[in-house]
């Protein structure tokens, strides 16, 4: 997935040391572009594309590319111990934690102000056989 930044270094700060995400690439293209990818920490599978915005309507776009929905999901195995690192890191949680049908949420912002949700799922219950 892509998100639209304003600048790859404060992207890159944000993403990586504040919510612990590991770089994955970091590819001059010429003309002051570059190819910046990160990823949850301990992620198999997504990464994330922070391309800095190019034109005026891009540049409109960044922080809010859903409408203000929530438009990313970051998964956790361990809630509490990823809330508090990242309030403890300056993150800017919109509510405490709540327990849904699906598991432990809380809505974040990250530095431009896309809605993110921190969530760890419940486990389906295993049927025994």
């Amino acid at each position: 997935m892509t998100v639209v930044v304003r600048d790859y270094d404060e992207a890159l700060a944000f993403y990586v040391d504040v919510l612990g995400f590991r770089l994955l690439g970091d590819t001059p293209l010429g003309g002051g572009k570059r190819w910046v990818v990160v990823a949850p920490a301990g992620a198999r599978e997504g990464a994330v594309l922070l391309a800095k915005a190019g034109t005026a309507e891009q540049e409109a776009r960044v922080g809010d590319q859903t409408g203000g929905r929530v438009g990313w999901f970051l998964t956790t195995d361990a809630f509490d111990r990823d809330y508090e690192r990242m309030r403890a890191a300056g993150v800017e949680f919109e509510e405490t934690p709540r327990r849904e049908a699906y598991g432990t949420v809380a809505v974040f912002r990250d530095l431009y102000g896309n809605r993110w949700d921190l969530i760890q799922p419940d486990r389906p219950a295993r049927s025994e056989a």
